[in-house]
């Protein structure tokens, strides 16, 4: 080692061509040398924290979107039903978070330690001998989601005390099944098993089957025993209506908000499922997931929307666009794309989203067809589309971005010359989510039915369940008094003289007075007078 001083902390370009550079490298490496554990140690220890934060970030991200469902929701309903939907919007995270603490979790993802393969996990209850809590915490948001699905589909007419029953047994048990046989270590169709079913599993990375597929099915279950809203499909003697009655969407706006909220909460739902953004390979899959999210929701967008501008056309001669049909559409496509969000091309994403849309498009008009009565059409969406979305995957899988995401590639999507086992590990877990949840959630609604427990009374439903239920409307509604509008007006009038009055007052007092001859209080020769 040179003889050199030692850097003395100014001047460091002229240091580095001198001797003395020599001593610091050479110091520099020996430090290094002597600590590599301890900086091993750090490098780990920042790893994961970083981990941590990305996975507690995502999970909120999703979480927020119970946000998202509670403003779609709001606005698509009939303003006498407001305060109603909100209050199961936020019951849905409350049961949710009771439900999956409880027992949801430990059916899920207890026994992933075990070497064979298991129906339902069976440790973690209560998250005893359990400490991971951001990956709890991230599966939470994740069970919620599901159980906030079914609550726009029954809106204006289900009970709360049936609301709050399946929210819980739907978190708490229904869904964790799901759970455990695809997501889990030791699930009898995970991708994640040592020897996976079909040699590759099911990939459904983010949750096109195991979340919406199972709120969707759910919900469809609901829609038929719980019956159409009152109005819906019969008059009021029961007789069925040749057109079947559109009940208006109270505030498009609020809709449209949900909608952007549920779009954003969905970056947290595909890239947050990598579970680390550490990794080079979960960085990149993470990245993947932001651009087939984006473009699979944009897709299905502009195709629902103009699609079915077009058939309007051709059926009427005339064209407009449907806004509904548009945020349906975005929301389908991401529906569709959760699934291989990870493992497919950004061209194949804008397929899926396109057929996504088509899809939610006829799986709609199938509904009223059948006259099954969806109120925000969450059945459309997440059913039909995570149907979709799981049987993409067998076609679109690429070998190559299956690896970086974790997955055996060796049985890649049929487009890329694939065998078939993923295409039939795929169609496995769609038969067994709709066979899984029909037969145990068909009997439970039955059970509510029967018990009079599921669906409110039809004058209360009438009424509006804000005024039954939750003690008022949600919005005050009336208009000024008439004498306090007559009084502005005589003030206006005499203040200097005799002024025009402004015609947004004026209308004021003749509608004033129109409610009065409504009530009764006002004689309508005065209001003619007045006009």
């Amino acid at each position: 080692m040179s003889d050199s001083p030692p850097y003395n902390g100014t001047n460091f370009t002229s240091y580095c061509a001198s001797d003395g550079a020599e001593v610091l490298i050479c110091d520099l490496f020996d430090w290094m040398e002597s600590n590599t554990t301890t900086i091993n140690d750090t490098i780990s220890e920042l790893a994961t924290g970083l981990d941590t934060v990305f996975l507690i970030f995502s999970a909120t991200m999703v979480f927020f979107m119970q946000a998202g469902f509670a403003m779609l929701c709001a606005g698509s309903v009939r303003q006498k039903n407001v305060k109603n939907i909100m209050l199961k919007n936020l019951l849905d995270a409350c049961g949710g978070a009771i439900g999956f603490y409880t027992l949801g979790f430990g059916f899920a993802y207890g026994g992933d330690d075990l070497a064979s393969r298991s129906f339902v996990g069976n440790s973690y209850f209560g998250l005893r001998d359990y400490d991971d809590y951001k990956f709890f915490f991230f599966q939470f948001a994740f069970a919620a989601t599901a159980a906030t699905i079914v609550a726009g589909t029954v809106a204006e007419r289900c009970k709360m005390s049936a609301y709050l029953c399946y929210s819980l047994f739907l978190t708490g048990f229904v869904y964790p099944v799901v759970v455990h046989a695809i997501w889990s270590g030791n699930g009898f169709l995970s991708a994640f098993f040592s020897d996976p079913f079909k040699g590759v599993g099911t990939i459904d990375f983010a949750g096109s089957g195991v979340v919406h597929m199972t709120g969707g099915s759910t919900a469809l279950i609901a829609a038929i025993i719980l019956g159409p809203r009152r109005g819906r499909f019969h008059d009021e003697d029961g007789n069925p209506l040749e057109e079947p009655r559109t009940f208006p969407a109270h505030s498009t706006a609020l809709q449209v908000l949900g909608t952007f909220i549920l779009w954003v909460g969905w970056y947290g739902f595909n890239p947050g499922s990598a579970l680390m953004i550490t990794t080079e390979n979960a960085a990149q899959t993470a990245a993947l997931c932001t651009v087939t999210t984006t473009l699979a929701a944009a897709t299905g967008c502009v195709t629902a929307m103009f699609s079915d501008s077009i058939l309007e056309s051709c059926k009427t001669g005339e064209t407009s666009y449907d806004l509904t049909m548009a945020m349906n559409g975005a929301l389908s496509g991401l529906v569709a794309v959760t699934a291989g969000c990870a493992v497919v091309e950004p061209w194949a994403a804008i397929l899926i989203g396109a057929i996504g849309g088509w899809s939610y498009m006829g799986m709609s008009k199938l509904l009223i067809k059948l006259r099954i009565d969806d109120a925000v059409d969450a059945v459309p969406v997440h059913l039909a589309n995570g149907m979709w979305g799981i049987f993409a995957v067998g076609f679109f899988a690429k070998g190559e971005l299956m690896t970086i995401a974790g997955f055996n590639a060796e049985h890649q999507g049929v487009l890329y010359g694939g065998d078939g086992n993923l295409i039939l590990a795929q169609f496995s877990a769609i038969c067994f989510i709709l066979g899984w949840v029909g037969s145990v959630m068909t009997p439970f609604f039955f059970v509510l039915n029967l018990a009079g427990m599921f669906r409110v009374p039809a004058l209360e439903e009438d009424v509006g369940l804000d005024i039954s239920h939750h003690r008022g409307a949600a919005y005050e509604l009336d208009g000024p008094k008439k004498e306090h509008v007559e009084e502005l007006m005589e003030v206006r009038a005499s203040r200097h003289g005799r002024v025009e009055v402004p015609k947004q007052v004026t209308q004021a007092a003749v509608d004033a007075q129109a409610e009065g001859v409504k009530e009764g209080n006002v004689d309508s020769d005065e209001v003619v007078e007045s006009a």
